[in-house]
């Protein structure tokens, strides 16, 4: 690779591929491919022909909108997704798909899509929306085909090591819940109501103007990624979290560092009196989780109740049996998030790429 960020010359990207030279052609996307809509698929019978909408596959028909490669964007709802498609497929109403190409490959496409902010084209105050018109007009930089091929190829190996490694982390989740019912549904020992082994405290809300993006103490709500970052802390490390509020309320966590509890959000505190180990305790809590879950009430913002949390069963084993269940249990734990860390990385340096090599 070759690095032009020296290079006086404006239409040649940043990182390039070093037998290749000369600046990048300017156009419309109109220039370079037709946009296709999709339809409404009820007249149709059950097939084997995919149909594909934002969210991605739907249902199998018997008959198709077009046979082909294709880079789709959403029309409607999640535009900022385009996806990469080989072969017969049919779309409904939401979805663009691309066709007939001009001086371009379907890959590169995929790849160039992928660097547009899509958002910034939105032309819809509620859901976000676009028009075929708008994407026709939006101006993009492409070289010639055989760098096209070049860059494209490099981005594909990628994306395959991203989906094996998401194949790799999806079996092991699989696994880890056999285990886990394995575990857990044939464990002797004292059962005990959560609220006999802990004290569940409900967090504090903080104002979402005093967040910042990043920080040293991490504020949990009622999701299952941190809100924010706060300059302080209410809760000590090693400490089990459950969303209290949303749609991911009765998500169970464990926090190995300070952090700031919210509002949507209830910590558990081991009772001195209780004989329960607190990583034990929240690998039990993780297998019940959908029972957890099952809790929620509400239409609107749907949340968990203290009282009902409280009476969540516990089956207690002796100490040792807890600390033998929670060094496999937590090495399991690990290898998952280790496997995660690497697939984060992969995108990552995706994204840089994507940043670097493309206009």
């Amino acid at each position: 690779m070759k690095n032009n960020n020296e290079n006086k010359i404006l239409n040649v990207p940043n990182l390039r591929f070093p037998e290749f030279s000369g600046e990048w052609e300017n156009c419309q996307i109109a220039n370079i491919l037709s946009i296709g809509s999709g339809r409404d698929y009820k007249h149709l019978e059950k097939g084997n022909i995919p149909v594909f909408g934002t969210g991605g596959y739907m249902t199998s028909v018997n008959e198709c909108i077009y046979d082909g490669e294709t880079t789709f964007i959403g029309r409607k709802g999640s535009i900022n997704k385009p996806f990469y498609y080989n072969g017969k497929f049919w779309t409904v109403d939401t979805l663009f798909y691309t066709h007939s190409f001009n001086k371009t490959t379907p890959k590169f496409v995929y790849c160039l899509f992928q660097t547009i902010n899509w958002l910034r084209y939105n032309e819809a105050s509620g859901v976000p929306s676009l028009s075929k018109d708008t994407i026709e007009k939006i101006k993009v930089f492409i070289p010639q085909l055989d760098e096209q091929r070049k860059i494209s190829e490099m981005l594909s190996v990628i994306d395959e090591r991203i989906a094996t490694q998401n194949k790799i982390i999806e079996d092991l989740k699989k696994l880890k819940s056999a285990i886990y019912q394995e575990i857990f549904s044939n464990l002797q020992g004292e059962e005990c109501s959560l609220l006999d082994l802990a004290e569940i405290i409900k967090g504090q809300q903080i104002n979402g103007s005093e967040l910042s993006d990043s920080g040293k103490y991490y504020v949990m709500n009622g999701g299952i990624a941190p809100s924010g970052y706060y300059d302080s802390y209410n809760t000590e490390a090693d400490t089990i979290s459950i969303s209290e509020g949303g749609n991911s309320c009765g998500y169970v966590q464990y926090n190995s560092s300070e952090f700031w509890s919210g509002g949507h959000c209830y910590t558990l505190r081991i009772k001195p009196t209780s004989s329960i180990a607190t990583h034990f305790l929240f690998h039990y809590l993780k297998w019940k989780e959908p029972d957890i879950m099952a809790l929620r009430i509400g239409s609107g913002l749907p949340n968990i109740q203290k009282k009902d949390l409280s009476k969540i069963s516990i089956i207690v084993p002796t100490l040792d049996k807890q600390l033998q269940l929670t060094v496999l249990l937590s090495a399991f734990k690990k290898k998952i998030e280790n496997e995660e860390m690497y697939v984060a990385n992969l995108d990552k340096q995706k994204q840089y790429l994507l940043q670097q090599m493309f206009i």
